[in-house]
């Protein structure tokens, strides 16, 4: 079916699913929910718009057999320092062989050498099982042949341009949500079950390497409804993004440092191996702190220094043709007059993703009845406090389609009215310079390097956002008062999980507690009611 600009056809007025976000969680659980009733996918901007279409890397699956699994799972549990939930990690492995044999007879074109499947190697992964299609356009390739059959199924409707504002909740259940439309109609649809797949939060960050749509919608909606967030401090920075004066924070794949980049300092030194025995191939958290850490030490050295501190080299690999292997890339770089094989490139960290979400089990289901979480947006704890690299497509298949199997077990929904209101949007000056100022400072006291002295300092500017749009009616905001909501709402989680965890562990690293406390902290924080706990 092809998709709506939104607009809904009568008999989609009450569907029996409604799923937000049509990246690989959503439109994966689309297709399982399909032949169990009508689906509605909404997803805020054009179909092809969502953080799975960015992921460059790859996508990391055991097709070795048993002891490609257990390796996988091992692999997985040793990045997440401490905190993977083995059962989450058993999960992802096992199935996630029989969720990327379905890609393939769905037509997904993995890239080959010879007629057989490319497997290549990342980060803290023990041996090669990464997967890519077109060298570095992964997630935009999985995402087509996903959309592809979605579109051939006759009981989902995607509609795009459709943002989500508020989950509709009667008698303690999920029984429906609130949407806006291209045209400014506020839609009220009822549905057995919600499943929120609607990505992650990089935007509540000035740095980030997430589009512009990832502002926390869907974490933001459940906590308003009352469900818990879990892990909500663990926010995983990519090493290695662009930096250039004017460039966007353009991801600069692990892959690169899996076909043997280095990385070096102003000063033409290599010099991971001061971190970390893995080199350039450790633990994602390990390098993001490293590289800030050259470039804060060279920066107070006194030396002269060029502007970018650290910076990636490929100058040495002669055995890969770079601009084939990654095409993307290549383009992205051409822009700005560099070249992987010629020059060095500058880098920075920047925010990537989530590893906290709305808190699940391993169906999907959340702490609220009838409403299921799936993707980013979800929680299970399969990546404890640091994600391996090329993990997250892989579960947002595995745990997109276990949620889905879930929610066709949903009683019907009586007596929830659907409807349809146009709506007047308030004009409001001072949006734009409020959530400027919260990316900034989430950026300087929530990001790679925290404190508690200085953590509280973001509740400044979440205050200040909140005091501008909150007097505005929920049905007179635009869609950027919503986002602006959201990521209020998503940066005073991860401010409040930040203070609570007074230890450093995986991607949370306090300046003032800069150990492990296994004793009080080798647990899941747990943000419900405003109050943080700690949990097995």
């Amino acid at each position: 079916m092809s998709p709506t600009n939104g607009k809904l056809g009568a008999e989609y007025e009450a569907v029996d699913f409604i799923v937000v976000g049509a990246g690989i969680a959503g439109l994966r659980a689309a297709m399982e929910l399909a032949a169990a009733g009508r689906v509605l996918v909404l997803t805020k901007e054009k179909l092809s718009e969502s953080n799975t279409a960015y992921a460059q890397g790859g996508i990391a699956v055991a097709m070795g057999g048993e002891e490609d699994i257990a390796l996988h799972r091992e692999d997985t549990i040793g990045a997440g320092d401490g905190l993977v939930n083995a059962a989450a990690a058993a999960v992802l492995v096992e199935e996630g062989p029989l969720r990327v044999e379905e890609l393939l007879q769905w037509g997904t074109e993995f890239d080959r050498e010879a007629g057989h499947l490319m497997l290549t190697r990342e980060g803290a992964h023990s041996r090669s099982r990464i997967l890519h299609a077109h060298g570095d356009a992964t997630g935009r390739e999985i995402g087509r042949a996903l959309l592809a059959r979605a579109r051939s199924e006759k009981n989902i409707q995607l509609v795009e341009w459709a943002f989500s504002t508020e989950l509709v909740v009667e008698g303690g259940r999920v029984c429906g949500l609130r949407w806006l439309d291209a045209e400014h109609t506020l839609h009220a649809v009822a549905a057995r079950a919600v499943l929120l797949a609607a990505g992650g939060a990089g935007q509540v960050y000035s740095d980030t390497t997430n589009p512009a749509v990832a502002t926390g919608d869907g974490i933001a909606m459940a906590m308003a409804a009352g469900a818990a967030v879990e892990d909500m401090e663990f926010y995983q920075f990519h090493p290695t993004a662009l930096s250039l004066p004017g460039a966007p924070r353009f991801l600069l794949s692990e892959a690169l440092r899996g076909e043997g980049a280095r990385l070096m300092n102003s000063y033409g030194e290599r010099f991971m191996e001061r971190y970390d025995a893995r080199l350039e191939l450790a633990p994602r958290d390990v390098v993001a702190r490293a590289i800030a850490r050259e470039g804060a030490s060279a920066a107070s050295s006194g030396k002269e220094i060029i502007p970018a501190p650290v910076y990636l080299d490929m100058r040495h690999v002669k055995d890969v043709d770079l601009a084939k292997r990654f095409p993307g890339i290549t383009a992205f770089l051409a822009e700005y007059k560099l070249s992987l094989s010629k020059n060095l490139i500058p880098v920075r960290p920047a925010a990537h993703y989530l590893m906290g979400g709305i808190m699940t089990d391993l169906d999907g289901r959340t702490t609220l009845p009838g409403l299921y979480a799936a993707g980013e947006a979800a929680c299970t704890g399969v990546h404890g406090a640091n994600r391996l690299a090329s993990n997250s497509l892989l579960e947002g298949l595995v745990f997109g389609a276990r949620a889905a199997r879930a929610m066709r077990e949903e009683p019907a929904v009586a007596d929830v009215k659907s409807q349809s209101t146009t709506t007047q949007f308030v004009e409001l000056e001072g949006v734009e310079e409020g959530i400027a100022a919260l990316q900034a400072a989430m950026w300087k006291h929530a990001g790679l390097l925290r404190d508690g002295a200085t953590l509280p300092e973001t509740r400044k500017a979440i205050a200040m956002l909140r005091e501008l749009v909150q007097p505005v009616p929920m049905e007179q905001r635009t869609r950027r008062m919503h986002e602006a909501m959201s990521m209020a709402s998503v940066a005073e989680a991860i401010t409040a999980s930040a203070l609570a965890r007074e230890e450093s562990r995986g991607a949370h690293y306090r300046n003032d507690f800069p150990k492990h406390d296994d004793v009080k902290f080798k647990k899941h924080s747990v943000l419900e009611k405003n109050k943080v706990t700690f949990q097995e």
